[in-house]
C-alpha cells in the first residue's frame, strides 16, 4: 500500500529538505503487519466519520486544530480524497475560522490552531481559496515567532535573548519547543522553503533547549544526553528559567539538571531534519544518540512513572515518533545496546494491539487534552499512514 499520490506530492518538498541526497528509499513491511494496519486505519476513519459535528468540526472547543488533524488523517488513508463529504465539511470549517491577518483560530492557541490547520489545507490546495490562505497563514507564522519584537518586559528580543526563534501558543506568555515544531511542521507541510528565515531562526531556539555540547547558552543546565527540554522559560514572568515536563536528574558528578524526555526529543529531531541540517551535525548526531538509548513505544520516555505521567502525552509521543523517524528515512535503527529495531513495525504493533473495539484509542492519562479520543485516534491514524509504505 502507498500513500496515495496527492499526499506524496505535496510532502516533496519537505522530503528533498530531509534528505541529504538520493531518493527516499522504498521501505517494506511484512504482508500481515500491512493488513493489520490498514485494518486498523480504516476503523479508525470510521469511529471518525461517526463524531463529526453538524458544522463539519471535530472537538472545535480548542479551536479548528483538531478538525485538522482528523482532515489530515482522512486524507492521508486510501480512497479519500477532497471531494468526500467529510473532507469538504471539514475543510470548510477550517476556512471559516481563517482570519483577515492570516491566522486560522477561534481566538485562543493562535500558533497551535494556525500551524495545523496549514498542514490539513496543503493538502487540498487545490480547493477554491486555499492557496491564499495558504500565504497568508505562513506569513501568520512568521509575525508570530519571537524575534525582533519586545518581551513581556519591554526588552527587545535580538538572538541573545531566550525567546529569540520561538514559538508560543500566541503572542503571550513565551515560547516552547512544541509550539515551535508544529510551526516548522506547518511550514514545511505547506512547501516552505526550509531555508527560509524562519527555519533559521527556529534553529536557534530549539538549540537551546537541547542538552548538547553545542549549546553554550543553557548546556550546562540540561542534562547531556542529546535530548531535550521544553522551553528556556517557564512563563513571561520568568524569562530564561528553564521548564522540563521531567523534572530534574542528578549527574554522575553529583549536580543536578533538567531532564530530557520523548516527544520533545522527537520534536527537535525533526525539526533538524526539516530544516536540512547535516546527518553529521553534532546536534543531529546527540539527538539520534538520546533516541538510541532511548528507543520505546511503551511510553513517553523520561517522563516520570510516578503516578502514570510516563504516559502523559502518549500519542502527541507515538505521532512525533512516527513523522520524526519517517522524515530519517531507515527503516531500522540500531541502538545502543547493539540491537536494531524495524520503527514502523513496533509502531504498528502497539497502534493495533492498544485499539478500542470501536476503533478509537485513548488515554486514561488525560493531560494535553489527550482525554478526547477524538484526538488521540487523529494521532495514531496519522501515525499509522507514517508507518505505512
Amino acid at each position: 500500500m502507498t500513500r496515495p499520490s496527492l499526499y506524496r506530492a505535496l510532502t516533496l518538498v519537505v522530503m528533498v529538505c530531509v534528505m541529504l541526497a538520493g531518493a527516499l528509499p522504498v521501505l517494506a513491511l511484512d504482508k500481515d503487519r500491512q493488513d493489520r494496519a490498514i485494518a486498523a486505519a480504516q476503523k479508525a476513519v470510521e469511529y471518525l466519520k461517526t463524531k463529526q459535528g453538524a458544522d463539519g468540526s471535530w472537538s472545535p472547543q480548542p479551536g479548528p486544530a483538531i478538525t485538522a488533524l482528523v482532515v489530515r488523517g482522512l486524507l492521508m488513508s486510501p480512497g479519500f480524497n477532497a471531494k468526500d463529504q467529510s473532507i469538504s465539511l471539514g475543510v470548510a470549517y477550517i476556512l471559516s475560522k481563517a482570519r483577515p491577518d492570516g491566522g486560522i483560530h477561534g481566538g485562543i492557541l493562535e500558533n497551535y490552531n494556525t500551524a495545523i490547520s496549514l498542514s490539513a489545507l496543503a493538502l487540498v490546495r487545490d480547493h477554491p481559496g486555499v492557496p491564499e490562505k495558504i500565504k497568508a497563514a505562513q506569513d501568520y507564522l512568521r509575525n508570530l515567532q519571537w524575534a525582533g519584537q519586545a518581551d513581556p518586559a519591554g526588552k527587545p528580543i535580538d538572538e541573545s535573548h531566550p525567546f529569540y526563534g520561538g514559538a508560543g501558543y500566541g503572542r503571550e506568555g513565551r515560547p516552547d519547543m512544541s509550539n515551535t515544531q508544529i510551526m516548522l511542521e506547518g511550514l514545511a507541510d505547506s512547501g516552505m522553503d526550509c531555508k527560509d528565515p524562519a527555519f533559521q531562526r527556529a534553529m536557534v531556539f530549539i538549540s537551546r533547549c537541547q542538552g548538547s555540547s553545542t549549546n553554550k547558552m543553557y548546556g550546562a543546565r540540561i542534562a547531556n544526553d542529546g535530548g531535550f527540554i521544553y522551553a528556556t522559560s517557564q512563563g513571561k514572568d520568568k524569562i530564561g528559567t528553564l521548564e522540563s515536563k521531567a523534572g530534574e536528574v542528578k549527574m554522575e558528578d553529583g549536580t543536578t539538571r533538567l531532564a530530557t524526555y520523548g516527544s520533545m526529543t522527537y520534536a527537535g529531531f525533526k525539526s533538524y531534519l526539516y530544516a536540512q541540517l547535516p546527518r553529521d551535525d553534532s546536534r543531529v548526531v546527540e539527538a539520534f544518540g538520546w533516541i538510541q538509548h532511548n528507543y520505546t513505544l511503551d511510553e513517553n520516555p523520561g517522563l516520570p512513572r510516578a503516578e502514570n505521567k510516563n504516559m502523559q502525552g502518549y500519542y502527541y509521543y507515538l505521532l512525533t515518533f512516527s513523522r520524526a523517524l519517517d522524515a530519517w528515512g531507515q527503516q531500522t535503527i540500531k541502538l545502543s545496546n547493539g540491537s536494531e529495531r524495524d520503527w514502523a513495525a513496533d509502531l504498528i504493533d502497539k497502534l493495533t494491539a492498544t485499539q478500542n473495539p470501536d476503533g478509537s484509542w485513548t488515554n486514561k492519562a488525560d493531560r494535553w487534552m489527550e482525554g478526547d479520543p477524538t484526538l488521540t485516534t487523529a494521532y495514531a491514524l496519522i501515525a499509522i499512514e507514517h508507518a505505512l509504505r
